[in-house]
């Protein structure tokens, strides 16, 4: 088979072979970019088509389990009557301030356990102990210490984000390649230039792993928190319309949720990419 330019490829016989686009090509690219969204996406597409049916085929209650295509409107509802918007701007107040405030103090404090070996042994017991405590569990503590407003809120957010971050951030300085290290003090390097050139850099991966982790959990525990005593958020939001029987609405702060969850998500996602882009995945 010769291709000469820019001819199609013929056979020996004098057949012309249909082009194939090369993975290389500006087509293939776009071949390949459309397959892996369309792998990501068919789990999330099959999931709100069984949402869809199930109600409409009697498989549960209609009364409590509307279709998605019904769950869509209540939502675009709510933000043209502006309780979703109302209701979403308190909740990422006080997420927010939480998981900064988390990431504040979980950083400087897991690099100093991972670098310190003897305050990691006075620590480790305490740190195991907190990190099996459901943040949920402590909730009524929270709020007997704290009040019902907005301190208790925030607390619990910051007390549920802490842990993931922390203890990524400790595994993530103990787990540096001594290999590194040493060749770093071979060089000369004082302990503080060890820990600026090669510490902190070989540790973001990993520490960004324990941050995104502590953004699924910001939102999670709120919204939880929020169904109690709360009068705002989406956490009352979905309560209070199960309490009124108004179905539709509190699917639709459900969804607000998930929607919200995503983007904060793949904001965290491009953070890491923009900080570790030195980084060279495996198999390239």
């Amino acid at each position: 088979m010769t291709d000469v330019l820019g001819a199609p490829p013929v056979t020996a016989a004098g057949h012309v072979v249909a082009a194939v686009p090369r993975t290389g090509t500006v087509l293939g690219k776009i071949a390949a970019a459309v397959l892996g969204i369309g792998r990501r996406t068919v789990a999330i597409a099959a999931f709100l088509a069984l949402w869809e049916t199930a109600p409409r085929i009697g498989l549960v209650d209609r009364t409590f389990l509307v279709p998605f295509s019904e769950a869509v409107p209540a939502l675009w509802e709510l933000a043209r009557n502006g309780q979703l918007w109302s209701n979403t701007e308190a909740s990422l107040i006080r997420s927010l301030t939480g998981f900064v405030l988390a990431i504040a103090v979980a950083v400087p404090l897991g690099l100093l356990i991972g670098w310190y070996r003897q305050v990691a042994e006075i620590l480790d017991p305490l740190l195991e102990l907190f990190r099996n405590t459901a943040a949920l569990a402590l909730l009524p503590v929270f709020i007997l210490i704290l009040g019902i407003g907005e301190t208790s809120k925030i607390s619990i957010v910051v007390f549920a984000c802490i842990w993931p971050i922390l203890l990524n951030t400790v595994s993530a300085v103990r787990s540096v390649d001594p290999t590194l290290i040493k060749s770093a003090k071979s060089l000369g390097l004082s302990a503080p230039r060890i820990f600026q050139k090669v510490i902190l850099p070989a540790s973001v991966p990993t520490v960004f792993t324990g941050i995104r982790m502590a953004g699924a959990a910001s939102i999670l525990v709120l919204v939880a928190a929020e169904m109690v005593g709360a009068k705002e958020g989406l956490g009352y939001l979905i309560n209070a319309s199960q309490q009124n029987f108004a179905i539709r609405d509190m699917y639709a702060g459900i969804i607000a949720i998930s929607v919200i969850g995503l983007v904060f998500n793949q904001a965290l996602v491009l953070m890491e990419r923009r900080f570790t882009r030195w980084s060279v995945p495996v198999g390239h």
